[in-house]
């Protein structure tokens, strides 16, 4: 006989409350078992639906008591997930915890749930779209205020129904091409040709409007990126350390101590900043020394705000720390108590700041100035929609779609015409979720914690 692989559907069931030791912990399960994980784990009858029910919750096979908590029995649809499920309450022990796992894992079909794999099965059932998946995950990420109002206006559902207004529209005008291909010798209404075109322009035209938003929203979701730049021995690691409060940073009189990338996340003023110390940037023959500079000169290309930070004994920099000066810099000079004679004139023409970490001098000065820089690139007039890389991806390539679809549709070549607003719509599908997404699933759901 031939092998043949079945796709057994299991009952998931995880922590969804966070380790460690609380007053309660939630232990989700979600499936076609769970009616089953219920009764085997309390020896009784399945309580009324989304109503909490005291129960003693004992070892699988046993009556052996592993606590006494509330139960909560969703059936489905009216669930989450959408599938049948429940929700345990114990007490927040670990031992607890352990123990009520490990009897779920001795029932049938039974399995620990994979990160984010309780929301996945909710997009999946239809409860909720890709969008709002995507900020739940954010909602519970979120640690500063900026964050949590992005997560939860996403979540309310505008930006999605935004993007499938336009997909709408899109379908409207490739309905109206089909019907010219289909019914060639027919002369289309006029009002409907002149529809193709202004519905066509009207969506590139919003889509247009959406992408010039400055980056704000990722910017929100991922932190204002700060690098702190400059030559070894400049006090770049002690500045990490002092903007952190802690030492994040080892700080060695050895040139060249830093080797890697070292991220720090901060919570300035309410507003999420990614601050990274990196290595000092000189000529090295030391090959892992040679790879940290080379990281360091990535971390400036892709940052919101450079501190260039040199030592007022060193002011000669040229070269790469130089052209980093010309967008998005703030020149630190660092050790002033050491400094002898006023600086000069050249340097002083770079917006900067005379600081000494060493002695806690002019740092407020730093902080001032870092602040003002934060605050303008959050400053936004429109709705806030593209939250990741990816919406903003699909966009570019749902524009581009569009403007090769409004040259051949000039063009009177209305098969390729279709297929270009064919793969129009589909890029506008792919944000909410409305066609095949699968290959991203995997990358957006491993985000989460487990439980969620």
């Amino acid at each position: 006989p031939q092998n043949r692989s079945y796709n057994i559907v299991m009952t998931i069931y995880a922590l969804s409350t966070g380790p460690g030791i609380s007053g309660i912990a939630i232990i989700r399960v979600s499936g076609e078992d769970t009616k089953k994980v219920i009764e085997l784990l309390t020896n009784t009858t399945i309580p009324e639906p989304r109503v909490a029910t005291l129960r003693k919750i004992n070892k699988i096979n046993t009556s052996e008591l592993i606590d006494e908590g509330i139960i909560i029995w969703f059936p489905a649809p009216e669930s989450y997930t959408g599938e049948d499920m429940a929700e345990f309450h114990v007490h927040g022990s670990k031992a607890v915890i352990e123990a009520v796992h490990a009897s779920i894992s001795e029932i049938d079909n039974c399995r620990l749930a994979e990160p984010g794999e309780f929301t996945k099965l909710a997009f999946q059932n239809g409860k909720i779209n890709l969008i709002k998946a995507e900020s739940i995950a954010d909602l519970i990420s979120a640690e500063t205020e900026i964050q949590r109002q992005q997560a939860i206006k996403i979540m309310n559902g505008k930006s999605a129904d935004i993007f499938n207004e336009l997909r709408e529209k899109l379908l409207k005008v490739l309905s109206h091409v089909e019907a010219k291909i289909d019914f060639p010798d027919e002369d289309l209404p006029e009002n409907i040709l002149k529809n193709i075109k202004i519905i066509s322009n009207e969506v590139s035209f919003n889509i247009k409007k959406i992408l010039d938003d400055q980056n704000v929203g990722e910017r929100i979701r991922e932190g204002f990126k700060i690098a702190i730049l400059g030559p070894t021995n400049a006090g770049k690691s002690s500045l990490l350390n002092y903007l952190a409060n802690r030492d994040a940073a080892i700080v060695s009189e050895i040139a060249g101590t830093t080797r890697d990338v070292i991220e720090v996340h901060l919570n300035i003023e309410g507003y999420p900043v990614v601050v990274s110390d990196t290595a000092g940037i000189r000529e090295s023959k030391n090959e892992i020394e040679k790879k940290g500079i080379k990281l360091a000169l990535k971390k400036a290309a892709n940052a919101d705000l450079k501190l260039i930070v040199i030592d007022v004994k060193n002011l000669d920099f040229k070269g790469n720390l130089k052209e980093m000066m010309a967008k998005n810099a703030i020149l630190v000079i660092n050790k002033s108590d050491l400094l002898e004679e006023d600086l000069d004139l050249e340097i002083k023409k770079f917006e900067h700041v005379l600081i000494s970490v060493k002695n806690s001098l002019k740092l407020e000065d730093l902080i001032s100035k870092i602040k003002s820089k934060i605050k303008n690139k959050f400053i936004t007039n429109e709705d806030i929609l593209i939250t990741r890389a990816r919406h903003r991806q699909h966009l570019v390539q749902c524009l581009n779609h569009l403007k090769h679809f409004e040259k051949k549709n000039e063009a009177e070549d209305f098969d390729k015409a279709a297929e270009d607003l064919r793969l129009a719509t589909r890029h506008l599908g792919m944000i909410v979720g409305k066609v095949d997404v699968e290959e991203i699933l995997a990358s957006i759901f491993n985000d989460f914690c487990i439980g969620k």
